[in-house]
């Protein structure tokens, strides 16, 4: 072998040209006491796929939701054109039923966390921020993603809080590199959103999705750099955080018990990116 071929890959020992087996990577991350995945997290190229074509879909609807939404409209407005556009185009809202979840797409308004349950009473008003988060379930493989809409002219603080939560998100995927770890995620977007006066959501997260709605790994965005999971190439999984203009503590609704309000009456701001784990980064399948 030629001394340009070796490399030590920071086992030790020796490997031609760096290839070492993905699985050997695994092992030496798991043997210095790192939380490593497991194979069922890991997606097939076949399964990458096909949950890139629900990803596809998922990025469509959002785009027919975009190209829709306005002041005067109901949430329930929104999520009728979901579900009608994911049925048309051979889908089903992952959302639907889901441990009796309601409704096709989750809306959240203002001070609102997450959750939130279309309904023909919540008009949208100008100045509103809102999250609309539609998952998508094409030939049984899942995908999810949201963004945030802003009704008319906003305060500059609606405006601030969007604008930092996008940050937040982009520095996050640009710490998502293979063989680091989750928390260099949270770590970014976390410095990030302190650094700008706000809080991060602790006790909600993203998660691993694909073929479940809700996978493991939970994906926590107030945890160390370095921390958590090793991020592998074929892990696909969530990057939503939940940031909040004041406290992180939240309550949730008491009469629904689904929706997600902030303690404090605060704003807040969710945008999710749905990732997949590659050998040169993190690619975006649905956004």
């Amino acid at each position: 072998m030629e001394r340009n071929e070796l490399c030590w890959c920071g086992s030790g020992k020796k490997y031609k040209k760096c290839h070492m087996p993905i699985e050997e990577k695994i092992m030496m991350h798991a043997e210095r006491g790192e939380i490593v995945p497991t194979r069922k997290i890991l997606k097939t190229p076949f399964q990458i796929e096909k949950i890139r074509k629900s990803a596809e879909l998922n990025t469509a609807i959002l785009d027919e939701v975009a190209r829709q939404i306005h002041i005067g409209m109901s949430t329930q407005e929104i999520d009728d054109i979901v579900y009608r556009f994911t049925k048309e185009h051979g889908g089903i809202p992952a959302p639907l039923n889901y441990q009796g979840f309601p409704k096709s797409v989750c809306t959240s308004i203002n001070n609102e966390i997450c959750h939130g349950i279309p309904d023909e009473n919540i008009i949208l008003e100008e100045g509103d921020i809102i999250n609309v988060d539609v998952s998508t379930i094409l030939d049984g493989y899942f995908s999810d993603a949201s963004r945030m809409f802003k009704m008319g002219k906003v305060s500059e603080r609606a405006e601030r809080i969007v604008r930092v939560t996008e940050e937040c998100v982009k520095l996050g995927l640009e710490a998502a590199k293979p063989w680091g770890h989750l928390g260099d995620i949270a770590d970014a977007i976390n410095t990030h959103a302190r650094a700008n006066g706000y809080s991060v959501v602790e006790d909600i997260g993203g998660h691993g999705v694909g073929l479940e709605f809700h996978e493991d790994p939970f994906v926590s965005y107030v945890t160390p750099k370095g921390s958590e999971m090793l991020l592998v190439p074929g892990m696909t999984f969530t990057i939503e955080p939940m940031i909040n203009e004041g406290s992180p503590d939240f309550f949730v609704d008491e009469d629904n018990d689904w929706t997600i309000y902030t303690m404090d009456d605060g704003l807040s701001a969710q945008i999710e990116y749905m990732v997949l784990i590659t050998e040169n980064g993190a690619e975006v399948l649905t956004k």
